[in-house]
């Protein structure tokens, strides 16, 4: 499998994307956020406007993709759909390098275009997964495609630390000019590895039909309807999902809020990252030996208990810690999902339900951030808002638990 080129360069777009989700979305765009465009802000407040943010961008996404996915499968056009939802995506990122002190609106806004085009463009990639597993294990090749997305967007993270933190040797003013020379570094990493894919993964045609895409998306959710199963899944997704981007999203903005070191809070990052691409492989691999279902519901659990233990946490060690146990659970939750939603759907309609599944996803993260921050805004407390996130965890993992993976197979 992994001498396979178009399965190589199918992953390679993750190691290409995940330097925005990385560097950007869970490194330096809370910390710029909080302190350089809400200086003098309470931490409340700056939560607040950030986890409406990433709700408002993912709302934007849910509400347009499964259109946009009808219309990708009806004209083929899957590749060319993330092209351009990865420049839209490139081009707000760089952009951000230019945003003035104390501007939090325009930031916000360049900010939740960035969160659109990342989170459009996945729906277009994911979709390219079932052709291209074909016979070969759809977790293996899900698990290839987050490991190189944990390897490139930390080999891109570590190098923009070492901009933050000595910005000096790379001819930066000081942090804040490290910062937005990171915005460039993704948008330029982002086109630039996004190109093996667009150039070597084969699209298949989709059989011809004279439906046009509004019917035909009205036809492949009333399947998706009268499947129990796949609505299970669907919405036992939904909030599980949503509590693991969260906790990547508003992880930097927790830290900060509870007095922990910024340099310190980034480290915490790279070292999930790294542990994270041995081990999404590793979950991949067992994921294949006793179910993908089994590794996901574990994983759950894991995060469980991640959420209860930053609730009560008082020392960075445990933030380092907790950033390991992270990186062990992470990449297989989101990968083994993704292959076991994979195996339920037809392949030539693939785009149109793969829209679905990230319009869960997108939902997901609208209610997430924005349930963080209302709950620590109206606590007072930020202890209380990261504690929110066990409901999603626990109700999700009820209902995945419910769900006959093999009676879902449409």
């Amino acid at each position: 499998m992994f001498r396979s080129k178009p399965i190589t360069a199918w992953a390679f777009y993750d190691w290409a994307d995940s330097a925005f989700a990385t560097t950007v979305m869970a490194g330096f765009f809370p910390l710029f956020f909080k302190i350089y465009c809400n200086p003098d802000i309470p931490a409340e407040t700056s939560t607040l406007r950030l986890g409406l943010t990433n709700s408002l961008a993912s709302l934007t996404v849910a509400l347009a993709a499964p259109f946009l996915g009808a219309l990708a499968d009806a004209r083929a056009a899957r590749k060319l759909f993330l092209a351009l939802s990865a420049l839209l995506g490139a081009a707000a990122t760089l952009l951000l390098a230019y945003v003035s002190e104390g501007a939090w609106l325009w930031a916000a806004f360049l900010y939740g275009l960035g969160v659109i085009g990342f989170s459009a463009s996945l729906v277009f990639y994911d979709s390219l997964l079932p052709q291209l597993s074909g016979e070969k294990s759809p977790e293996a090749v899900s698990s290839l495609g987050y490991a190189m997305g944990y390897l490139g967007g930390g080999l891109l993270f570590l190098l923009n630390v070492l901009m933050y933190s000595k910005p000096a040797w790379f001819g930066l003013a000081d942090k804040t000019s490290a910062v937005k020379a990171s915005f460039v570094c993704v948008a330029v990493w982002w086109v630039l590895f996004s190109l093996p894919l667009l150039i070597a993964v084969p699209e298949k045609q989709s059989p011809s039909s004279r439906l046009s895409s509004l019917a035909k998306l009205r036809c492949t959710l009333g399947k998706l309807i009268g499947n129990r199963n796949l609505i299970f899944f669907l919405l036992a997704y939904w909030l599980y999902i949503d509590g693991v981007n969260s906790v990547v999203k508003m992880a930097i903005d927790y830290g900060i809020s509870l007095g922990f070191g910024a340099q310190g809070l980034i480290i915490a990052l790279l070292i999930t990252q790294f542990v994270g691409f041995p081990a999404a492989i590793a979950c991949g691999l067992i994921g294949e030996r006793i179910g993908a279902r089994r590794v996901v519901l574990a994983g759950i659990s894991a995060y469980c208990l991640i959420t209860v233990w930053a609730s009560i946490m008082q020392a960075a060690w445990e933030f380092y810690l907790l950033a390991v146990f992270v990186g062990l659970v992470q990449g297989g939750v989101q990968a083994l999902s993704r292959s076991l939603y994979s195996c339920m759907i037809p392949a030539d309609e693939s785009a149109e339900y793969f829209s679905f599944y990230n319009v869960v996803g997108r939902f997901a993260s609208v209610l997430g951030p924005a349930l963080i921050g209302m709950t620590a805004f109206y606590s007072a407390s930020e202890r209380v808002g990261i504690l929110s996130l066990l409901l999603l965890f626990g109700v999700g993992a009820f209902l995945l638990s419910r769900v006959d993976i093999s009676a879902a197979k449409l």
